[in-house]
């Protein structure tokens, strides 16, 4: 059949998003570091931006259950304005918010090694990041006990938690969110029928601070400064105008209230500038966290709510997803239900699925705007001592959580990972000249020089590292860099991540060593590779030619070779580094296992079945290795082998590198499994999906963590599954499941190249795409085993039909 082409200026369909994003004032712009500091007032919809409620039902998740305080971490749910954010419990006597600031961390610098030549990893040297405060809203008359009709909604496209239910005759709903133009979390408590609140709302730090409370407001408040300088403070307010507000010592009281408004605010004076020691004197969080509050508590409920919801709903944006219906009576139970339904009945539940990759949207345009990048548990805690401090890893998981910005329309997001590489980078570059070449460092270069930066496993937000050093930790975050100038084309970004990519380069320009290989021919040649490394996390400590390193390098010379280009800069440079990069060892198959070889070695010398994945960073997030004429046979084979042998059954964020490489291998059944068993519910601390859709990962019997990578990295699994792309080539269903193959579509769908794209499919075929661009360009697009060459004008797009 002949395909049919119209070019078409912008959609329409933006249109709204845009609006929104004007309405809420400048206050709302994504992108760029927003520290705690004082701001105009926002400007205010005139019209409500609020979704019909069919349109709304569309984004939501629901449960029949409140959680508990010692199950936050597992039923608690979340919001956020980016910075701030909360757990709320929903109990309706006693609503408990385990509230967040990103910049809340402890430790420093960390810049003294130990005597291994490696990082000092503790709460106090390294640092971890903590709770801001506690905050609790007590109803006795409320007990869930008395209570009918109870459920709580996560409306994940405005960013609104609700609690519904009833007492006697009334009605009663509160509404929890983190506004970002009005940079505070307000609570909104209503009735119907006669209803009444009375009860007390208290704020209490986690750091061992005093809370006072004043009349005026009334209004609740602490301040505090760490062991490391970092200032922060903390405060709650709330009015109503039915009823009576007042303080009972240092808490807020009210009584017969029909509606109440609880705001509150809090942040730190952590700014993003190794100079001035990550530290803004001229902010005093204290006072400011009172003003914000108090600014914020002027304005009505419903100027509020719609401020909020015109932020979010533009953030959120247009992506949508449609992998096919679910049946009435799965559509009956409550998300936990679902989860459980799921995994014991093994029928598909397309919603549910579609569901759980919209929350880690959600979880992404709460978690990463104007501050620091999401960390292991991204925005949320519910104590003080969270897994690994909840520090930024760097051999998968920070990496991962930046995968889905791009891939799931969410590019703005992005920026809060370019920002701290970027403010780190002169912290990163000192303790690199100054540290990595000690004599105790098992990973110094052996020629002796060093220039430019790399880091360790571990970073924190002061230019620190812990655990151990991570050579090439620099090149894979610079893979991630230079991939959201692919999806975006924007050169001015592309200028401004420059110096990170040209310090990674110089650094392994002073790191790689010579060494001989012997072809399968029995000729030799001279090759260079990494010095003495380990393939994260299971060694061995002193290997060379890593593939881990080797296929990261490898990536990392050729974009800033790309980048060169684009900008016009540093030709002859360029022409170097394209020459180390024409003599970089690249791995083969062994010959005594038949995998792509982890180490250069034909021997395994680790765990087959190991949680990373290594060896095949060239397959994903690389696409060195992939299935078409480019790559070898046997490197495939080799590659498809390997992963076959790491197995099907791992933690949440390891089953979502699993399931994007088998994607890449377009098969599609094995991404498919792997999707579905991040959906198995989190039993008594095992690894899976929390009630509350957070990843769980088992460290022992009976006990598991909150790590947020795997919702954001199963989701980037699942595009994976729907299009590949790279610069010039796009590829629409290359690992479609049956499961989702009857019918579906999906809207905003990031493309490498500049381009965005909508589509939707019938029996497994796609039956029309629509390319959009904001820079213009041209691409391949396969489809239907067939493809066809598209060009965009800027600003324009081009739809295909009859493929």
């Amino acid at each position: 059949m002949e395909c049919t082409v119209d070019d078409q200026p912008t959609r329409p369909s933006r249109r709204g998003f845009l609006s929104l994003a004007a309405a809420a004032g400048a206050a709302t712009a994504v992108g760029g570091f927003a520290p705690f500091t004082a701001s105009a007032a926002p400007v205010r919809p005139t019209a409500s931006p609020l979704l019909a409620p069919a349109q709304a039902a569309r984004n939501q998740l629901w449960w029949q259950a409140p959680a508990s305080a010692d199950t936050m971490i597992t039923q608690g749910l979340p919001v956020g304005n980016g910075r701030l954010g909360a757990l709320a419990g929903n109990d309706p006597a006693a609503e408990l918010l385990d509230l967040t600031d990103l910049t809340l961390w402890t430790g420093g610098r960390n810049d003294v090694l130990q005597s291994d030549g490696q990082f000092p990893y503790g709460r106090d040297d390294f640092g971890s990041y903590t709770l801001l405060a506690q905050l609790t809203v007590n109803i006795p008359a409320h007990d869930l006990g008395v209570v009918n009709n109870y459920r709580r909604t996560l409306d994940l496209a405005q960013g609104l938690l609700t609690t519904t239910y009833d007492i006697g005759e009334a009605s009663y709903q509160r509404q929890i969110y983190a506004s970002r133009p009005d940079d505070v979390v307000v609570l909104h408590f209503s009735q119907r029928g006669g209803g009444s609140y009375t009860g007390a709302v208290s704020l209490a730090g986690t750091h061992g601070e005093t809370t006072g409370a004043t009349d005026s407001g009334p209004l609740a408040s602490f301040g505090g400064t760490l062991a490391n300088g970092l200032r922060y403070g903390a405060a709650v307010t709330l009015s109503s105008s039915t009823g009576t507000v007042g303080r009972a010592g240092t808490s807020l009281t009210f009584s017969g209230c029909q509606d109440l408004t609880v705001v509150v605010s809090g942040g730190t004076d952590y700014a993003p500038d190794f100079a001035a020691g990550f530290r803004d004197p001229s902010v005093d969080p204290l006072p400011l966290a009172q003003s914000k509050v108090r600014a914020a508590a002027g304005q009505t409920p419903t100027a509020l709510l719609h401020t909020h919801v015109a932020d979010f709903r533009a953030a959120f944006g247009s992506f949508a997803l449609d992998l096919g219906a679910s049946s009435d009576s799965q559509r009956l139970l409550d998300t936990a239900g679902r989860l459980q339904a799921r995994w014991r009945d093994n029928v598909p539940d397309p919603e549910l699925e579609a569901g759980y990759l919209q929350f880690g949207r959600y979880l992404m345009v709460s978690g990463s705007r104007g501050s620091l990048p999401l960390n292991l548990q991204g925005l949320w805690l519910d104590g003080n001592d969270p897994g690994w401090m909840a520090d930024y890893h760097t051999d998968i998981n920070v990496q991962m959580n930046y995968w889905a910005a791009d891939r799931l329309g969410l590019p703005a997001c992005f920026d809060a990972f370019t920002d701290y590489c970027l403010a780190q980078l002169p912290s990163w570059t000192d303790i690199t000249g100054r540290l990595f070449n000690s004599a105790d460092n098992r990973y110094a270069n052996s020629s002796g020089k060093v220039a430019g930066w790399t880091i360790a496993i571990s970073t924190n937000p002061y230019g620190g590292g812990g655990w151990w050093w991570h050579p090439p930790g620099n090149a894979w975050l610079c893979l991630n860099l230079f991939e959201h100038y692919e999806y975006t084309q924007d050169r001015a970004y592309l200028e401004k991540i420059y110096p990170l990519l040209k310090g990674a380069v110089q650094f392994w320009e002073a790191r790689l060593v010579g060494a001989t290989v012997t072809d399968p021919s029995g000729a030799t040649r001279e090759v260079l590779i990494d010095d003495s490394d380990w393939s994260p996390e299971q060694g061995p400590l002193n290997a060379r030619g890593i593939t881990y390193a080797q296929e990261l390098v490898w990536n990392l010379f050729g974009h800033y070779g790309t980048a060169t280009e684009v900008l016009g800069r540093d030709s002859e440079y360029a022409r170097t580094v394209a020459g180390l990069r024409q003599r970089l060892y690249l791995p083969v198959v062994s010959p005594t296992t038949g995998w792509l070889e982890e180490w250069m070695t034909p021997d395994n010398l680790g765990d087959p079945q190991h949680r990373h994945l290594s060896p095949l960073i060239g397959l994903f997030p690389g696409d060195r290795i992939r299935p078409d004429d480019s790559t070898p046979k046997d490197l495939l084979a080799g590659a498809t082998a390997l992963l076959t042998a790491r197995g099907m059954n791992s933690y949440g964020w390891a089953n979502a590198w699993r399931a994007a490489c088998w994607a890449r291998l377009k098969h599609a059944e094995n991404a498919y499994r792997l999707y579905v068993t991040n959906l198995k519910p989190a039993v008594d601390g095992a690894n899976g999906s929390a009630a509350n859709l957070f990843d769980i990962l088992n460290i022992s019997d009976g006990y598991g963590i909150f790590q947020i990578e795997a919702n954001l990295g199963t989701p980037s699994a699942a595009v994976e599954m729907l299009v590949y792309s790279r610069p010039g080539y796009v590829e629409l269903l290359p690992a479609l499941p049956t499961a989702w193959a009857a019918s579906g579509s999906v809207t905003g769908v990031g493309v490498r190249g500049g381009f965005t794209a909508d589509f939707g499919w019938k029996n497994g075929r796609i039956s029309q795409v629509t390319l959009h661009s904001a820079t213009g360009g041209s691409t391949t697009l396969a489809a239907n085993g067939g493809s066809h060459r598209v060009s965009v004008a800027p600003g324009g797009s081009v739809t295909l039909r009859n493929l």
